[in-house]
């Protein structure tokens, strides 16, 4: 192996690709430095290293490539040949990946080394970072946090300086809530901006893919890569292919936003919602929006439409079940028996009835505004292993709090984006912004503003130096 540079590369990913251009940078050395800092981590971010895969890559990158030679990490929710697919679960412990991702592909012709799986929840179910299977992944923020979820593994190996950036997925706010719990920008794109296919599940069409990035034009670059119709996704969006040329020449003055934190629903912990305040009042002054006041009150999504995100699960271990009720997570075991036992036709009218009216509350809002700005958490990162709400002054600020700021989108499709603002006790606070579908470029563009205005750490305080 060639001499290992001190740390690996802690600025972004695009910036990565430059350093190799002008010959400061070697990506069989950046390999090999990643590598080192997974191996002497303590976050518990990877389930699954290929080294030997990663560094033949790095040896024949083609630097010119979008990603050449950059190493990635890769949600272990993401299939990738050859590879464990074990959805995070001791169901699947000795499960074997048949083919890539359509998006694995894509940034494998990209130029990406990949490096290994990144730590997700069971399932991609909870928004926390513990498993059976894995134990716990932490925050590189502060050991003992966690680091969110479903991405979680991905968001803290990119906070933690162990790779540029990693794959992630989002189906209730899985890229946004650990992107703001770990200080990362997490962009969940209109439904159907990028493909899940092959063998696309349908159903509940609340999923969608994308990454855990440092920075606004890793974003950009990554939809360049990875955005664009294939027909094993019925549900997949053309691409112009142009998200970084364009970053920035959309002329956003006076279009309309309006600042609900809480969305109407959720508890807040107050010095997150004053952060959120005072940075959207920053970026309406330095984009030259105009605040309205419009009414946010998105209705409760309840326990039936849980209940139905629950069917692809079943699909998974139909032909194990119940038997396999015991490895599971006991969040998924419970939910998969509730499910099991209730579901049925009427639930099914609600579930959908539900869906069509908190459609018309998000039209609503964007009949009179252009963007809504909120949270993305309602507190910052909790402990890493927490499994019952918890109590911060007279407040109650449970972990089914995350999902009221979140999932909204997800039911809807609409594009919405999560950036760091200014912490709280030493913490990353997330702020989360959404506008109307198709118009993901506006989202970019804003998270730039914030990025310029307000620029954040790329990295954790604690990553390798």
């Amino acid at each position: 192996m060639t001499e290992t540079p001190q740390t690996p590369w802690l600025d972004d990913a695009c910036s990565l690709v430059e350093a190799y251009r002008s010959g400061d940078r070697d990506p069989v050395t950046e390999t090999e430095a990643c590598l080192a800092a997974i191996e002497a981590s303590e976050l518990n971010a990877f389930s699954h290293i290929d080294a030997e895969r990663a560094l033949e890559a790095a040896a024949t990158a083609d630097v010119s490539l979008p990603f050449g030679g950059v190493p990635m990490g890769v949600k272990e929710l993401d299939k990738v040949a050859g590879w464990p697919d074990t959805e995070a679960s001791v169901v699947f412990r000795d499960r074997v990946g048949a083919v890539n991702g359509t998006m694995i592909d894509r940034l494998v012709d990209a130029g990406a080394a990949l490096v290994g799986m990144c730590t997700a929840s069971e399932f991609g179910g909870l928004n926390v970072s513990t498993t059976k299977l894995n134990g716990t992944t932490h925050n590189p923020w502060e050991h003992g946090r966690t680091a969110g979820g479903s991405s979680g593994g991905s968001s803290s190996a990119v906070a933690g300086g162990l790779v540029p950036i990693a794959t992630g997925g989002d189906g209730g706010g899985s890229i946004r809530i650990p992107a703001a719990f770990t200080g990362l920008v997490g962009m969940k794109g209109t439904a159907g901006r990028i493909p899940r296919g092959p063998k696309t599940e349908i159903a509940p069409l609340t999923v969608v893919k994308g990454c855990q990035a440092r920075s606004v034009r890793d974003v950009a670059r990554w939809y360049d890569v990875c955005a664009g119709y294939d027909m094993r996704d019925p549900y997949s969006l053309p691409s112009h292919g142009r998200w970084e040329a364009d970053l920035g020449t959309h002329d956003l003055t006076g279009m309309k936003v309006v600042i609900a934190p809480d969305l109407g629903k959720a508890v807040l912990r107050p010095e997150v919602e004053a952060n959120v305040r005072e940075a959207a009042a920053a970026l309406i002054s330095d984009a030259g929006l105009v605040e309205v006041d419009v009414a946010v009150e998105f209705p409760g999504l309840g326990l039936e439409w849980a209940m139905s995100n629950l069917s692809q699960l079943f699909n998974d271990v139909r032909d194990l079940w119940p038997d396999c009720k015991d490895d599971l997570t006991k969040e998924m075991a419970f939910g998969l028996e509730m499910a099991h036992g209730s579901y049925d036709l009427a639930m099914a009218a609600t579930v959908e009835r539900n869906r069509t009216d908190m459609n018309e509350k998000m039209a609503a809002v964007f009949d009179e505004a252009d963007f809504i700005i909120s949270a993305t958490n309602p507190d910052v990162a909790y402990p890493a292993e927490i499994t019952a709400n918890t109590r911060v002054g007279d407040q109650k600020v449970g972990l089914e709090n995350n999902g009221v700021l979140t999932i909204p989108a997800n039911i809807v499709g609409n594009p919405a984006i999560s950036v760091p603002v200014a912490p709280a006790f030493g913490l990353p606070v997330g702020m989360q912004i959404m506008t109307r579908h198709h118009d993901d470029a506006l989202l970019l563009d804003l998270a730039r503003i914030v990025e310029q205005t307000l620029p954040w750490p790329l990295v954790a305080e604690s990553a390798p130096v």
